[in-house]
């Protein structure tokens, strides 16, 4: 499903040039649980935004689906971000004047869908995250692992088929962090979809099914079958 091939990405300012990934290459396929794991500083942010579209590596390529995602135009490439891809961030990122149910159709609502169906979805997915009591909260009604659940749910409002997940504990005590992987967890069983998790903690990369090391920039696969 994704594939990243010689991923280089350079930050330049005026006075150096600072090398942050040296030729990521890694498979992904469709349906996968994949943790992407190393300490802080090592990149994996960068290498999931790159990923993602999100940010353009200085050279390589990143091919999903079969189509090298850098050779889109800016149009092409955000519908496919909108369509296709899922993400959670460290910080939950809710609109505070919004409540719960308004977060969570937002994406559906860019990709111009409308009516009862997108709704009803919405519903559907709150309740699956556990908040279906929670859909008039606005976010400061809610906890740390609340309102990473309805991020969650944001994210997969438009069915994508790749969910990507960075650092989404990083905020949370370890029993709301461990929630939220058993979520996601349990969405990439039932609903096979391919999630990618980016983490510092090598705990909680155990729930993969299999795991990349990032390290000064460079990356090395672990099988755990």
């Amino acid at each position: 499903m994704l594939e990243a091939i010689d991923i280089h990405k350079v930050y330049n300012d005026t006075k150096k040039s600072l090398p942050v990934l040296k030729g990521i290459t890694l498979r992904i396929e469709g349906g996968e649980f994949v943790a992407i794991v190393g300490p802080s500083g090592a990149g994996k942010s960068t290498l999931l935004h790159i990923l993602g579209g999100l940010d353009s590596p200085s050279s390589g390529r990143v091919v999903f689906r079969g189509e090298d995602i850098y050779k889109l135009s800016d149009e092409g490439l955000a519908k496919a971000r909108n369509e296709k891809i899922g993400f959670v961030f460290q910080f939950y990122h809710l609109l505070s004047e919004f409540t719960v149910m308004e977060n969570t159709l937002l994406p559906g609502l860019i990709k111009n869908e409308k009516g009862g169906n997108l709704k009803k979805r919405a519903a559907e997915l709150l309740n699956q995250v556990g908040l279906k009591d929670r859909i008039n909260y606005f976010p400061s009604q809610l906890s740390g692992g609340e309102k990473q659940r309805v991020a969650v749910a944001r994210s997969l409002i438009n069915s994508p088929s790749l969910l990507f997940c960075d650092e989404p504990t990083g905020n949370l005590d370890s029993k709301s962090g461990e929630g939220i992987i058993s979520l996601v967890k349990d969405i990439n069983i039932k609903n096979k979809m391919t999630v990618v998790l980016v983490t510092h903690n090598s705990e909680l990369a155990k729930v993969a099914d299999k795991v990349y090391h990032l390290c000064d920039g460079r990356c090395s696969y672990e099988s755990l079958y």
